[in-house]
């Protein structure tokens, strides 16, 4: 089998894609590669705004994130695929252990004994001054090169705000005013799923290196199983891909799920043929 044909054809479509979500979603001004260098940006103190923080109506986040999903799948695959073309390393070698003092005989006598020792350095740093965490919002996240596993357990159930019941009292309390119901036009922040379309962006512009990347996730596995931890025997998980449409659905097809589909199929073929002689 040809894998640089099927890298390159299905790594165009999915570009064809991507440039589609973000021409959909109206967010050429988060990304700086669908835009030539000669193009200087605008003084708008408007689109400054919303470069700091997107908002997408329900619908559309909604519409770009049932895309987004099996673009991704995709991408984790062709990515699957590109290792297949990278020679084969050798494992990481083993985190070298710290060197230990040797104890006096003294010490070795006490504790054969019986007798707890406890050793203070002479240089201990002196204790930090607790500074309290500060969380931030990520700036850049990188492409899971692993499907997330379904939960086995059953969907909790949950009560919409806007549905909960209300418990009033005989003691004249005014009742409290639930949220209204949400609306196709309300306003979502989309920081996150920029952050999702520039991660994408990124893999898929420098194929190589995702791939050494996945070859050395694999090798990590390795070895966690040759010392009797567990580990993620294989990337992909049971099943359809996360995003990928069931026969029965409703739902119209659109490209990624033809991509998913054939870079399914690759990618099981390289998982199952290990060797790249």
């Amino acid at each position: 089998m040809d894998w640089q044909v099927a890298i390159e054809r299905n790594g165009a479509a999915l570009k064809r894609v991507l440039a589609a979500l973000v021409a959909m979603a109206d967010l050429g001004g988060q990304f700086t590669f669908f835009r030539p260098a000669s193009a200087p940006l605008r003084d708008d103190p408007e689109a400054e705004k919303s470069k700091l923080s997107p908002t997408l109506p329900r619908r559309l986040h909604r519409a770009v994130l049932r895309l987004l999903r099996p673009t991704e799948s995709a991408a984790r695959r062709l990515i699957i695929v590109a290792a297949k073309t990278l020679p084969a390393k050798p494992p990481l070698p083993e985190p070298a252990q710290p060197p230990q003092r040797p104890d006096n005989a003294a010490i070795t006598v006490l504790r054969s004994l019986g007798i707890a020792i406890v050793i203070t350095p002479s240089t201990a740093p002196a204790p930090r001054r607790a500074v309290p965490a500060v969380r931030r919002p990520p700036t850049a996240i990188a492409l899971p090169l692993v499907d997330r596993l379904r939960n086995p357990g059953p969907r909790p159930r949950t009560v919409p705000p806007h549905a909960a019941p209300r418990i009033l009292s005989f003691e004249g309390a005014v009742p409290h005013r639930l949220p209204p119901p949400p609306t196709p036009h309300d306003r979502l922040d989309a920081t996150r799923l920029v952050l999702r379309l520039r991660a994408l962006a990124e893999a898929l512009d420098d194929l190589p290196r995702q791939a050494r990347r996945f070859l050395r996730w694999q090798a990590l596995c390795a070895r966690a199983r040759a010392r009797g931890l567990k580990s993620r025997i294989s990337p992909l998980r049971g099943g359809r891909p996360p995003g990928q449409l069931c026969a029965e659905s409703r739902r119209p097809r659109h490209e990624i799920h033809e991509i998913l589909r054939d870079l399914s199929f690759y990618a099981g073929r390289a998982l199952d043929c290990p060797d790249t002689s």
